[in-house]
């Protein structure tokens, strides 16, 4: 991530702790996509067991996590800055 954003120039790195909150976002993030990819997994081979199909939700998950990790902290400054600005 950059250290500093390019438009506004909002220091990203805050205090320690500061992105506990995103973590809550970017788990939320994650039981949504990983529920769809399980449903998707399910529709599109629904021979498949319980256990593979979400093993497969969870191995398609995997090339996200990057972008649930930045979105997941973008959502918790804007939550902030609306909170608290």
């Amino acid at each position: 991530m950059n250290e500093h954003c390019p438009d506004c120039g909002l220091k990203f790195e805050r205090e320690q702790g500061y992105f506990v909150g995103a973590m809550y976002i970017s788990y939320l993030i994650a039981v949504v996509l990983i529920t769809a990819l399980f449903w998707l997994v399910s529709v599109f081979m629904p021979e498949t067991s319980f256990n593979i199909a979400l093993t497969l939700a969870v191995v398609l998950f995997l090339p996200f996590v990057p972008l649930v990790f930045r979105y997941s902290r973008i959502i918790w400054m804007h939550f902030d800055r609306t909170i608290d600005p």
